[in-house]
Parts: structure tokens; C-alpha cells; sequence
């Protein structure tokens, strides 16, 4: 059986966090190893507890969400953060994800939803929401054009498609291969470029040329 994904909940409204953690504590995949109402509170909880995942609420005063998501990326790399908020403004989304998030929930989506796509965020197969990765293109834009030689024609393939925001069960079916090959060959790309997640691969991908933001529109 395998180890249930420990997770810490951030939020300044406590019956947020009680919301929050009915819904996690439902799936026995997880395990809540705290709860903090601050971005300052979040930074040490995470250093206490070592948390897998953090579902971290934006709109919280002071140190706001996004904040508290770039400094612990800083200090933690390894955690991954799911951005809570009510609001699905791309703005703000964007943001969380250039800080280093994960992944972003909407509060009021249906709950039955929450624990698969944490669960998928957990095991780095939550694909990239289209008008995300249309962004990240646009944004990161450089004139550098160059391909990766270290990289295979297969891993270059699967590089394209995640910059295009496909899952990797969407990649497989593309390619012809199984889910479990496409995982193991992205977390070949990943150590092979020094990169942590898909957001930073879709970033490399359109910075060395092997997409443009007109095919993802």
C-alpha cells in the first residue's frame, strides 16, 4: 500500500480550512499533518512537517498566497502547492503558477473532483489548463530558438505535448505508448533539463523553439 500524500492546508478563514479538510480527509490517500491561517505560519509549518502537497489559499493578508508560494518554492522545491481561490481570473492563476504552484483548484467546482486531480498533481500527471499554457507562451517569449541536443526524438515529442497541456494518458494515446512509459520518460526530461514541473517545461519548450503560442490557440 502506498503512502498516503501528506498535505497542509493554508488558509486565514478557519471554516475554509474545515471545508477543505472534510473534503481531503474523505479519500484515505491523504493525510492532513497541519493547518496554518498565515503566509508566515505556512513557511514554518512547512519546515516542521515536510508536507508532500499544500492547498494554499491566495486572498489572505500580509503575506498573501502567492507570496507564501514563492518563498517556500525558494526553500522547499520538492513540495508541490495547489492554489485555492473563489476566483478563476487567468491573472492571478498565472501568477501563482510563475511563483512555482502546481496547480490550481476553484472552491466552488464539485468537490468529488478535488481528491483525483491532487491525486494527479501528487504523481505529476495534472495537465496544464489551455489558456495557462497559452500564457506561459506568450509570456516567456525569447529569440533563442536552439534545440536541447541531450534530449531524444521521443522525449522531444513528449515535450511538445506537454507544453500544449496534454495529460500524460492524452500523451500515450497520441503516441501510441503506455501512461506509465510517458511518466517514466518525463521524469527522464526533468532531471535531464534541471526542471521540477510541467509549467517550467512548457517554459523551456517555447524558449528553445520547439513550440509556438499559435499552436495551442
Amino acid at each position: 500500500m502506498a503512502a498516503p500524500i501528506r498535505i497542509l492546508i493554508v488558509d486565514d478563514h478557519e471554516l475554509a480550512r474545515k471545508a477543505m479538510r472534510m473534503i481531503v480527509s474523505a479519500d484515505a490517500a491523504f493525510e492532513i499533518v497541519g493547518e496554518a491561517s498565515s503566509g508566515p505560519e505556512a513557511l514554518a509549518l512547512t519546515e516542521q512537517w515536510m508536507p508532500d502537497l499544500i492547498l494554499m489559499d491566495i486572498g489572505m493578508p500580509g503575506m498573501d498566497g502567492l507570496e507564501a508560494t514563492k518563498r517556500i518554492k525558494e526553500r522547499f522545491p520538492y513540495v508541490k502547492i495547489v492554489v485555492v481561490t473563489v476566483s478563476d481570473d487567468v491573472t492571478n492563476l498565472f501568477e501563482a503558477f510563475k511563483k512555482g504552484a502546481q496547480g490550481y483548484l476553484i472552491k466552488n467546482i464539485k468537490t468529488d473532483l478535488w481528491c483525483n486531480y491532487l491525486k494527479a498533481v501528487a504523481t505529476d500527471d495534472a495537465s496544464i489548463p489551455k489558456e495557462i499554457a497559452v500564457r506561459i507562451l506568450t509570456e516567456f517569449k525569447t529569440s533563442t530558438t536552439r534545440k536541447n541536443p541531450e534530449l531524444t526524438r521521443r522525449e522531444q515529442e513528449i515535450l511538445i505535448f506537454v507544453a500544449k497541456g496534454y495529460s500524460n494518458r492524452e500523451i500515450g494515446e497520441q503516441l501510441g505508448i503506455s501512461e506509465y512509459t510517458v511518466k517514466n520518460h518525463l521524469k527522464n526530461i526533468l532531471q535531464k533539463l534541471h526542471l521540477s514541473n510541467r509549467v517550467q517545461l512548457a517554459r523551456y519548450a517555447y524558449e528553445r523553439g520547439f513550440v509556438g503560442a499559435e499552436e495551442i490557440e
